[in-house]
C-alpha cells in the first residue's frame, strides 16, 4: 500500500530568465503545482537553481519572484518541510530564506537521507563526477568567502546588472543545452552514480543541473532520477513510500525508463 502523504523533488526553476514575462508566467504555474500537491506533500525538495541569480546583501535581498516566496512560506507556515540545496545558480543563499520562510538550506551537496526504507542522495549535481574541471576551480572562486565579501562591496544596482549580463548569454537563456543522453562515458552524474553504487547502496540518486529528464535503473535496487527544469519540460519526481515517478506538470504523465 503506497503512503498516503510523499515526497516532492524539482529542480532549476532559473527564475528571471529570459525575460520577466516569461519567467513569471513559469513562476505562477510553479506556483499552481505547489497549490496541488500541498494535500499530500510530506516533505518539499528543491534541488537547486530555483532563481537564475540569487545574492545576498546583509541587508539587501533580490526583489520579485514574490509569489513563489509567499507560497513556500504558506507551505512551510502550514507544517509542510522545505528543504533547499543550493546550485550554481544560487549558491550565494545565507539566512534570508531560512528565517522568513522557514525552509532548510542545504549549501554542501549531496545529501543522504532515508525515507520508508528507502535511501536517497539528493544534490544539484554541479561539480560531480570526472571532467568538468573549469567549472570547479570556477565554483571554488565563487564559493570562496573572500570573493564573496568582495562582492558584496559593489553596489547591488551594479552586481545585479553584471550577474544579468551574463545571465542573458548563458546556455539556458540561450536555449543551448543538450537535450539527449550524451551515451554513457560523457553523462557525468550517470558515471558518478555508478561510483557510488561501488562503495555504498543508494536505492534513489536524485540530481538537477543536467535540464534533461532521465529515469535511469543502474540496478535491480537503484535508478538515477534527473529531475529535468521548469524551463522546457516542467517536470518532477515524488515517492509514495514504494515508488518514485518522474512526471510531467500538469499533465501528470509518468516519464518511462530510459535504459542508455
Amino acid at each position: 500500500m503506497t503512503n498516503s502523504k510523499k515526497i516532492y523533488f524539482a529542480s532549476d526553476f532559473h527564475l528571471g530568465v529570459p525575460d520577466f514575462q516569461t519567467s513569471l508566467k513559469r513562476e505562477k504555474l510553479i506556483c499552481q503545482w505547489l497549490d496541488n500537491i500541498k494535500q499530500d506533500a510530506e516533505r518539499i525538495f528543491f534541488v537547486g537553481d530555483i532563481f537564475d541569480f540569487w545574492f545576498e546583501y546583509k541587508h539587501v535581498a533580490p526583489k520579485r519572484f514574490i509569489r513563489l516566496l509567499g507560497k513556500i512560506a504558506e507551505l512551510t507556515d502550514n507544517g509542510i518541510p522545505i528543504e533547499i540545496i543550493v546550485g550554481n545558480h544560487d549558491m550565494w543563499m545565507k539566512d534570508y530564506l531560512s528565517k522568513e520562510l522557514n525552509v532548510i538550506i542545504h549549501h554542501q551537496q549531496p545529501i543522504i537521507r532515508t525515507f520508508y526504507g528507502k535511501t536517497f542522495m539528493i544534490g544539484h549535481g554541479d561539480g560531480l563526477g570526472p571532467n568538468d574541471y573549469k567549472y570547479k576551480f570556477i565554483k571554488r572562486i565563487f564559493r570562496n568567502p573572500f570573493c564573496q565579501w568582495a562582492f558584496a562591496r559593489l553596489h547591488p544596482n551594479l552586481s545585479f546588472s553584471i550577474a544579468h549580463f551574463f545571465s542573458k548569454r548563458s546556455r539556458i537563456a540561450t536555449g543551448h543545452l543538450d537535450e539527449t543522453f550524451l551515451g554513457k562515458e560523457n553523462e557525468w552524474l550517470y558515471i558518478y552514480c555508478n561510483e557510488i553504487l561501488q562503495k555504498q547502496n543508494i536505492d534513489y540518486f536524485i540530481f538537477g543541473h543536467r535540464h534533461l529528464p532521465l529515469n535511469i535503473p543502474l540496478s535491480k535496487q537503484s535508478k538515477y532520477i534527473n529531475l529535468g527544469d521548469w524551463i522546457k519540460y516542467n517536470t518532477f519526481a515524488v515517492f509514495d513510500g514504494i515508488n518514485l515517478n518522474l512526471l510531467e506538470y500538469p499533465s501528470l504523465k509518468k516519464l518511462p525508463e530510459f535504459i542508455p
